[in-house]
């Protein structure tokens, strides 16, 4: 038999959870992942082609993704 939602609630109080990147350093993250997604984005429009989309585009497209989700956190969260 699987818990309950309410036991598992109160088994997670003892474990508060820990972010990875803390909150006085998701700025500085997310500022420079933006910047560098920026950048290879850039480098990307200067020279399409085949090979580039899994060199520079992916990572590109990567980089600003996870750039914006942590600028989200550092800025627009507010507990």
């Amino acid at each position: 038999m699987e818990p309950s939602l309410h036991q598992v609630w109160e088994s997670a109080s003892g474990n508060p959870f820990e972010p990875t990147i803390g909150k006085g350093s998701q700025f500085l993250v997310g500022f420079t992942l933006l910047t560098a997604g920026l950048l290879l984005s850039g480098l990307f429009g200067l020279n399409r082609s085949l090979l580039n989309i899994p060199l520079i585009g992916i990572p590109a497209s990567l980089t600003i993704a996870f750039g914006a989700v942590y600028m989200i956190c550092a800025v627009g969260v507010y507990v």
